[in-house]
């Protein structure tokens, strides 16, 4: 498996920190090498806050994500900071109820109403976390889904394990079928409703 950086971006609070970690478990769990870490706005919840995962076969000789192959915000003020300048190369993934300003983009880009998910099908957001693990995972088409769900039960917290697999299944199927958009008919851009 090739290195892929993935940066997981958004307000502190949404539950990305616990997704990477899942991330990077998951990756373990496929026998790679990985390297994560964290750093949160000064006010912690409602602030910025990243999560940085590596992942592949391969040495990782510095643990920071330095080209992002992933980029995923959940908010307007993390797309901002983080997801506003990337190469065309990066592929970037966008929560359409979340981060409604975006600068246009040719190619690789996501724009899945993954909060929206969360709130339609659980009656709360509070999944959203899960259900953009599931997107990013299933997009980066490197872990397999048995690795990911082995983190997700390992790392929900309690009493969630069965919500948050279902949450990753649904993230993973939105990610499954946005990958097949662009991969069919040169559709470039993305852009996913709920029925």
């Amino acid at each position: 498996m090739a290195k892929q950086e993935f940066l997981l971006t958004g307000t502190g609070g949404q539950g990305l920190i616990l997704a990477a970690i899942m991330l990077a478990e998951a990756g373990i769990n496929a026998d790679q090498n990985v390297a994560q870490s964290q750093s949160y706005g000064p006010e912690a919840r409602g602030g910025a806050s990243r999560a940085e995962v590596i992942i592949g076969n391969e040495a990782i000789y510095y643990p920071k994500v330095e080209n992002p192959d992933f980029v995923l915000t959940l908010s307007q003020e993390a797309y901002k900071k983080y997801g506003l300048h990337l190469n065309e190369e990066a592929i970037l993934i966008v929560d359409n109820s979340q981060v409604t300003e975006v600068k246009p983009r040719s190619i690789n880009f996501y724009s899945l109403p993954i909060t929206k998910a969360a709130r339609t099908q659980f009656g709360s957001e509070q999944s959203a976390n899960v259900v953009a693990l599931g997107v990013v995972a299933s997009l980066s088409g490197q872990i397999p889904l048995e690795h990911v769900l082995q983190a997700v039960e390992h790392r929900a917290p309690r009493g969630t394990a069965e919500l948050n697999i279902k949450a990753l299944e649904l993230g993973w199927q939105m990610g499954m079928e946005a990958g097949k958009v662009m991969s069919s008919g040169g559709i470039k851009v993305n852009e996913m409703g709920l029925d």
